[in-house]
C-alpha cells in the first residue's frame, strides 16, 4: 500500500496559510466540503472564509507533525490538504497521518512522494527512462570532502542541493573551489535530513521549464502543457509564464514526452510537476527534479485552460478518473501551443535594494488591479490586520495576467503593476515593473541567470516607472490604516526590567477600607519584541505579602501580549543597532531569526568573514565583514531570536585601531 484508498472528503484540514489556503478553501467550498483552517495571532486573514478556524499556539505547528494528527483526531478530520511547501512532499507526514488518524493526505501518496521528493531518486528514474541528467554524485552526503571531490572531478561551476530541499532552499551554486566550504555548510543546514548532493551546474544560456502532469496512479497520465520559470533569484521563482516562450515548440515536445514518460513509468498519481534545464540554443536539455504536489505557480496553468486543477486535484483523491476529473476535454499536443499566453507576478514582502531582504511590519493598506484578464490570489482582506514576520514566507500576493498572445499579455502586466498599490512594508514591485518593461524580457530571451546578472538595470527602470506615475485622487484616498504615532512606536524592553503592579476593583476603590496589595514582575529574557502588536517574554511574579500568605513567592511564567486592536503596528527590536556612519560597526542588513554568532570578543578576524547567519523563510543567510581586525564587542541576543535590519552583530576595531 503506497497511498490512502479514494474516498469522498467531507472535512478538510488545511495545513498551510496565506494565499494557498485561501486558494484551496474556494475550491472546497465549490464542492460542498467543510473546512477548517488553522492560524495564529497576527496572521489569521486566510482563515476567514473556512467553514472553521482553529488557532494554534505558535507559528511551529504549521510543521508539528504530531499536533496535526492531533488536530485531525479531534475534529474528525477525514482529509488534509498541505497546499505546497515541505509537508506537502513529505512522505512521513502522508504516511503518518493515514495510519495513525485514517486521515488522507491530498497528493500523490507515501509511496510516490518517498520516489521523487528525493532529488536523487527522482535522478533514477530519470536514467531509467533515459531522459538526459547532468553529471552528479550517485549518493547523498554530509560531508564537504565529498563535494569538494566532485568539484574537482567534474569541474567548475557545480550546483549544490539539499537532496530534500525546496522553494530555493538548501541549493547554492559554487562557482570555484574558495567559496565551496561555506556553500555546502548552508545547504546541509537548510535540509531537513541534512543531506546534499552536487551536480555539474548548467547555467548559461539555460532556461527553466517545467511540465503539469496529472494521472490517475493506474499508468495513465496527461500533461497541461508547460511553464517557464526562467525569472529567478536564489533558485526562488519571481515571474513564471505559461506556455514557454522558447520558440522551438518541437524541443519544448521532446520535454514534454520525458515528463510523460516519467511519469508513465511510475504510475504517476494526482498532481506533478516535472522540471528541466532547456538550452533553446544548443537544443540540450536535462532533468531536473519532480515537485509531487501544487506548485505555487499552478495558476497560469489553470488561466490559459480555463480549468481548476485544484479540483482536480480533490477530485481524484476522491475517486475520479482522468476522463471526470474536470480537465478540459480538448486535444492537447505538445507541439502545439495553448490558447492563451499567462503571467504571474509574485508580490513580496522584501526589500530589494537591501539585498532582498525580508521587509517585517504590518500592511498598512493595499489596492489590487482589476479588469479583463486580471486574476489576485492574496490573503489580504481589509478589515483583517495581517502582520508581515520572519516566521511565514514573504509572498503578499499573485497577480496572473491573461490574454491571447505574448505581445498582449505584456502590455496587461504593464497596466496590473501600474495599479498595484501596498503600504505598510516594503515590497519587489519597484523590479517587477522593471523586469515586465524591459526588451530582453518583451523579445522572450531571459534564461536562469537573467535577473541576478542585471538586477540593477531592472531596479533602477523600475523605481524610473514607479516614480513617473502621475499622483492620483486614489493615492490620496488609499492610506495607512494606522496613526504616524502609533506606527512609529518603540518601546524598549530589557533583560531586569520591573514593575510593581496593583490590580483595584471598583468595589474595593469605594470601600477604601485597606489599600490593595502589590505584586511585583520583572522580565528575565524578551523573548520577542512587536510591542505594541505583540510582546513575549520570560518573567518573575511575586506574590504580595499576605496574612494568609506569610512569605511573599516568586513564580516564573511565560507572557505572551498579543494585541486585539488593529491599531496596534510592529515596533523595532529592542537590541542594540548599527551606526552606518562607524565603521567597525558590522549591522545585520536584513531582518530575521538569528541561527549562530560564529564569532567571540578577542577574535581576530579578516575581511569577508562571517560574524553571524541570519535566517529568512528558511533561508540561511551570512553576515560577513567588510574589514579586518579585532572583534572587540558581539551582540547578546541568543540563538533563535529574532533580530531587526540594523541590529547590531559586532564591532571590529581595524587593525590598526586593534594595536593601539
Amino acid at each position: 500500500m503506497s497511498r490512502p484508498p479514494r474516498r469522498p472528503i467531507n472535512r478538510l484540514l488545511i495545513a498551510n496559510r496565506g494565499e494557498i489556503a485561501t486558494r484551496i478553501i474556494s475550491t472546497a467550498c465549490e464542492l460542498s466540503v467543510e473546512t477548517y483552517a488553522i492560524y495564529i495571532s497576527g496572521d489569521a486573514s486566510h482563515a476567514v472564509r473556512a467553514t472553521h478556524a482553529i488557532k494554534v499556539p505558535s507559528a511551529a505547528t504549521f510543521m508539528d507533525v504530531d499536533a496535526l494528527i492531533k488536530i485531525a483526531k479531534t475534529h474528525n478530520i477525514d482529509a488534509v490538504h498541505p497546499g505546497y511547501g515541505f509537508l506537502s512532499e513529505s512522505a512521513e507526514f502522508a504516511k503518518r497521518m493515514w495510519e495513525e488518524a485514517e486521515v488522507m493526505v491530498v497528493g500523490p501518496g507515501w509511496g510516490i512522494l518517498a520516489g521523487t521528493g528525493d532529488k536523487l531518486k527522482a535522478r533514477l528514474l530519470a536514467e531509467e527512462c533515459n531522459v538526459p541528467v547532468s553529471l552528479a554524485l550517485e549518493t547523498s552526503t554530509s560531508s564537504i570532502e565529498d563535494v569538494q571531490r566532485f568539484g574537482a572531478q567534474v569541474g567548475y561551476p557545480i550546483m549544490v542541493k539539499a537532496v530534500d530541499g525546496g522553494g530555493g532552499r538548501g541549493i547554492r551554486l559554487v562557482r570555484d573551489e574558495a567559496s565551496l566550504v561555506s556553500a555546502v555548510k548552508r545547504a546541509i543546514e537548510e535540509s531537513p535530513s541534512k543531506q546534499v548532493f552536487a551536480e555539474k551546474a548548467a547555467i548559461n544560456g539555460f532556461r527553466h521549464v517545467e511540465v503539469q502532469i496529472i494521472g490517475d496512479g493506474c499508468g495513465n497520465v496527461t500533461h497541461l502543457w508547460e511553464r517557464e520559470c526562467s525569472i529567478q533569484r536564489r533558485y526562488q521563482k519571481v515571474v513564471e509564464l505559461a506556455p514557454s516562450i522558447v520558440q522551438d515548440r518541437k524541443l519544448i515536445a521532446r520535454v514534454i514526452k520525458d515528463a510523460l514518460k516519467m511519469a508513465q513509468h511510475s504510475q504517476y498519481f494526482s498532481l506533478g510537476t516535472f522540471e528541466f534545464l532547456v538550452n533553446p540554443t544548443t537544443k540540450e536539455y536535462y532533468f531536473l527534479e519532480v515537485n509531487p504536489r501544487l506548485q505555487v505557480e499552478h495558476t497560469i496553468t489553470e488561466s490559459i485552460l480555463i480549468t481548476d486543477i485544484v479540483k482536480v486535484q480533490l477530485l481524484l483523491a476522491q475517486g475520479a478518473g482522468l476522463s471526470n476529473c474536470g480537465l478540459p476535454n480538448h486535444a492537447r499536443k505538445a507541439e502545439a501551443l495553448p490558447p492563451a499566453y499567462s503571467i504571474q507576478l509574485r508580490i513580496t514582502s522584501e526589500n530589494v535594494q537591501s539585498n532582498w531582504s525580508l521587509s517585517i511590519g504590518k500592511i498598512g493598506s493595499f489596492q489590487f488591479p482589476a479588469g479583463n484578464g486580471i486574476r489576485v490570489d492574496t490573503h489580504l482582506i481589509n478589515g483583517h490586520p495581517s502582520v508581515v514576520s520572519a516566521d511565514f514566507d514573504s509572498l503578499l500576493a499573485k497577480l496572473i495576467i491573461t490574454a491571447s498572445s505574448w505581445p498582449e499579455v505584456t502590455r496587461k502586466a504593464q497596466r496590473a503593476l501600474d495599479d498595484t498599490k501596498i503600504s505598510g512594508v516594503k515590497t519587489n514591485l519597484d523590479i517587477l515593473r522593471g523586469i515586465v518593461a524591459h526588451p530582453d524580457f518583451l523579445h522572450g530571451t531571459c534564461d536562469t541567470q537573467w535577473l541576478e546578472a542585471n538586477h540593477q538595470e531592472l531596479l533602477q527602470l523600475g523605481q524610473r516607472i514607479s516614480t513617473s506615475r502621475p499622483s492620483s485622487l486614489g493615492d490620496e484616498i488609499v492610506g495607512p490604516l494606522t496613526s504616524p504615532a502609533i506606527a512609529s512606536s518603540n518601546m524598549l524592553f530589557r533583560k531586569g526590567d520591573a514593575w510593581s503592579i496593583i490590580l483595584t476593583s471598583p468595589d474595593a476603590q469605594k470601600s477604601k477600607i485597606q489599600a490593595p496589595p502589590t505584586h511585583h514582575l520583572e522580565l528575565t529574557r524578551v523573548l520577542r519584541n512587536d510591542f505594541p502588536h505583540l510582546l513575549a517574554a520570560e518573567i518573575l511574579i511575586t506574590s504580595p505579602n499576605l496574612p494568609s500568605n506569610s512569605q511573599p513567592q516568586t513564580t516564573p511564567y511565560t507572557i505572551e501580549l498579543t494585541s486585539t486592536s488593529a491599531s496596534a503596528s510592529a515596533a523595532t527590536s529592542h537590541h542594540r543597532r548599527a551606526n552606518p556612519a562607524d565603521p567597525s560597526h558590522i549591522g545585520v542588513p536584513f531582518p530575521g531569526k538569528l541561527v549562530e554568532v560564529l564569532v567571540d570578543e578577542g577574535d581576530m578576524v579578516r575581511e569577508g568573514d562571517v560574524i553571524c547567519v541570519v535566517q529568512q523563510m528558511k533561508m540561511e543567510l551570512e553576515v560577513r565583514t567588510p574589514r579586518s581586525g579585532r572583534v572587540t564587542w558581539v551582540t547578546e541576543a541568543e540563538d533563535g531570536e529574532e533580530v531587526n535590519e540594523g541590529t547590531l552583530a559586532a564591532i571590529v576595531a581595524g587593525e590598526k585601531e586593534s594595536r593601539l
